[in-house]
């Protein structure tokens, strides 16, 4: 039995020696523009051997003497079928169709792309789609996608958090180039800490994610891309200016050190230094804030070799202030004299990519991730002090395969986590400092069947040792089926399990006059049991030709069901809970989606979103508060046809709408601080154009919340902020109300 064992490990090393051929797709245009086509099919005649192309239109397929014919097919365009006598680097156009009545089929890159043929329910987010809107950081690069919800968490510090599939951010692996990065102490302000113009593209996952990153995912995992120094612009700059007085100035600077060696220096800095009470409720609306990020990035490639690798050093200085308009923390930090806050944060990152493709054997790789982060945050809320450190290591080792073909791929690999966290927390009934160690070891096989036309299968488990939550399993499958053309059912299950930081999580828990309890029962982190949930997931994309042009509707439908959950109860107005779930906790996630390219250059994206999310609480059964039931999603983009130049311009509108949120009681509250039971629906329009000059130079104006939303009083208790009843936590809209920008981009390629 051992030497049979022996034999399979080592049958995808030795059983094939054939050469590989790699490409890149691109759609013909009259303009002669590059444009890659993402989920092209590419595959040799008369085998199941094939790939598709990622979301630049390129791709690498195995390759054998005795395969000849190439053929590469895309949905709306001609099917072409190359002859191939040697493995060599190919560069095709496809052609587009024409429809019967002589209706040309036109088409430009997509800025989002769904895949027809992956297993996983991806999308893929591309730098272009990013310029829709201001997108000065990670947090703000979501509001033209209808997968992700966008909302404030507090009144206070005007931290925007994240949602998928009805659950917050520390429910979803958010990676930087597959390294989990937002997480710990970084979850509450780590999205921030992205800059917008870094980002070359972002992969949404749905359901339960790879094994290969890690066991925390429960709704999903957001990968981003950041641009590479020898792809991305020489010189780089966006400059930045809001109604609101905030700047932002963002400048990249990449060379090419040798034939093998490149490096960027990504500068961003933010400001804003301008007081605003447009509500006269005595607080600041928006925090006054200064951040610089510094990233130094190292490149190395060696394509004969089969070499890749990337060094990155981070740093990061931010500061806010926040408060009543006549805080000063000179003056009045910790004392009564006024209410406010300041929230120092300083970070320090280094990671390393390193990657090998055989030369001989183009299927095999390694790749190796390293990340070091010290994450350090100084704060005060009024009276009340929050201090963390965290400390992280992380490593994974990755290899990858083929059995017999190509059709049957595998990775399998090893990875090590090291968290230490010390906390000091100095709130109401609260003196105390909560120190860990976390530390894990795990090992991982993930199997991919895939015949591209019809069936894809990716089935993976990895087991670790956690030194604090255990030996346990993490399966996860996904699946998709496509009986007809421009078909995808798609189904999916999995498993995650994590430790909750309950304060770093809850942060805004400090911006009001709340006891803070901890309902220990025996855990091994601030006395709780992990969270630990399974995800399942079906969903159904069909593209079709609507009046000539391209067109797609999706339907998904996920199920989270919590076997452990910390419950952050805040039924209590005079209190916050942290306890382990007894009973139920779930979050159902039903939502359509419809794109058409209705005409040359113009895009429409809608999306009705329904969400049902329930908790057994210690009071009983509620909905979670301040989630909306119903969404509606609309986004319009328009692009003008290329002139001399490159010149051109560009229209973008997205409109929000949600019903309804219910409000955590506050019948504990004096009848003059009490809410009523649900929120007032919201709409919202954002709107933003884009003047392109040149390939170099453009202009932008957009406007957020243009309608003036703004919700009425979002401060309980205001005028007496050490009060008992003072909480800034019932926030559903926004406070601020309409805000205009303005900004420009210039870039040497």
């Amino acid at each position: 039995m051992k030497q049979k064992i022996y034999i399979l490990l080592l049958f995808p090393i030795i059983a094939f020696s054939q050469n590989s051929i790699s490409g890149v797709v691109l759609e013909a245009n009259e303009h002669n523009q590059n444009i890659g086509l993402a989920g092209a099919n590419v595959y040799w005649l008369n085998t199941e051997v094939g790939t598709v192309t990622d979301i630049d239109g390129n791709f690498t397929l195995s390759y054998k003497a005795e395969y000849k014919k190439l053929v590469i097919s895309y949905v709306g365009f001609k099917t072409d079928t190359l002859t191939i006598n040697t493995p060599k680097k190919i560069k095709h156009w496809l052609q587009p169709t024409d429809n019967l009545d002589a209706v040309t089929v036109k088409s430009r890159k997509q800025t989002t792309v769904k895949s027809y043929f992956k297993a996983t329910n991806v999308i893929n987010v591309s730098s272009e789609e990013l310029l829709k809107a201001a997108c000065c950081n990670l947090s703000e690069s979501f509001e033209t996608n209808p997968s992700i919800d966008v909302n404030f968490a507090d009144a206070i510090t005007g931290t925007r958090q994240i949602k998928m599939l009805g659950l917050t951010s520390p429910y979803i692996l958010i990676a930087t180039e597959n390294i989990p990065s937002i997480r710990g102490a970084s979850q509450a302000y780590g999205l921030s800490f992205i800059p917008g113009t870094w980002v070359e593209s972002i992969q949404i996952t749905k359901g339960a994610g790879s094994v290969v990153n890690g066991f925390e995912s429960i709704a999903g995992q957001i990968n981003t891309e950041i641009v590479k120094p020898s792809t991305d612009d020489k010189l780089f700059v966006n400059l930045y200016g809001a109604s609101s007085e905030r700047l932002e100035l963002n400048t990249h600077i990449n060379t090419k050190v040798n034939n093998k060696w490149h490096t960027g220096l990504y500068i961003h800095g933010n400001m804003h230094n301008k007081k605003h009470d447009v509500n006269d409720d005595g607080f600041l609306d928006m925090p006054l804030f200064n951040q610089i990020n510094v990233m130094n990035r190292w490149q190395y490639t060696d394509t004969e070799k089969g070499f890749v690798s990337f060094i990155n050093f981070k740093f990061l200085n931010d500061e806010k202030q926040t408060g009543q308009l006549d805080f000063n923390p000179d003056t009045d930090k910790l004392t009564t004299n006024n209410w406010g806050s300041e929230i120092d944060t300083q970070r320090f990152e280094i990671s390393t990519k390193f990657g090998y493709v055989n030369p001989e054997i183009p299927w095999q790789s390694l790749g190796v991730q390293t990340a070091f982060s010290s994450h350090k945050q100084e704060s005060y809320f009024g009276l009340n002090v929050y201090d963390i450190k965290h400390n992280s290591l992380y490593a994974n080792a990755i290899y990858n395969s083929i059995i017999s073909d190509s059709r049957h791929k595998i990775k399998t690999g090893i990875s090590y986590t090291y968290d230490h966290y010390d906390e000091k927390i100095d709130a109401g009934n609260l003196d105390s400092d909560f120190e860990r160690t976390e530390n894990s070891v795990g090992a991982f096989f993930e199997y991919s069947f895939d015949n591209l036309e019809l069936f894809n299968l990716t089935a993976g488990v990895r087991l670790d040792h956690h030194n604090l939550l255990g030996t346990f399993i993490t399966p996860r499958v996904h699946a998709r089926y496509s009986p007809w053309s421009k078909s995808a059912f798609r189904a999916s299950f999995g498993r995650g399990k994590r430790s909750a930081n309950i304060f770093t999580e809850n942060q805004q828990l400090f911006s009001t006059s709340r006891q803070i309890n901890i309902l220990n029962s025996g855990g091994n982190i601030y006395g709780l049991d992990p969270e630990i949930a399974w995800n399942y997931g079906v969903s159904y994309l069909q593209g079709f030709n609507l009046f000539g042009r391209k067109a797609d509707i999706t339907f998904d439908y996920y199920k989270t069901d919590f076997t452990n959950q910390v419950v952050v109860d805040w039924e209590n107005s005079q209190e916050i809970n942290f306890y382990n779930l007894d009973g139920k906790s779930f979050a159902n996630s039903f939502q359509v989606e419809f794109n058409y390219n209705a005409f040359e250059g113009f895009d429409l994206r809608t999306a009705y979103k329904f969400y049902d999310v329930k908790t057994d609480y210690n009071s009983g059964r509620f909905e979670r508060p301040l989630t909306p039931k119903h969404r509606l999603f609309a986004n319009l983009g328009y692009e003008t046809q290329i002139k001399e130049h490159g010149a051109r311009w560009k229209f973008d509108t997205t409109f929000n709408w949600l019903s309804s949120q219910r409000y955590a009681s506050t019948t504990n509250n004096p009848s003059e601080f009490q809410l009523p039971e649900r929120t007032p629906t919201v709409a919202t329009l954002n709107a933003q154009i884009t003047k392109v000059f040149s390939s170099k130079f453009e202009v932008y104006l957009g406007g957020e919340n243009i309608t003036n939303l703004r919700q009425p009083n979002p401060i309980l208790e205001a005028d007496n902020p050490f009060g008992a009843n003072f909480d800034s936590t019932f926030v559903y809209g926004p406070i601020f109300g309409n805000l205009y920008y303005a900004g420009l981009r210039y870039r040497i390629k």
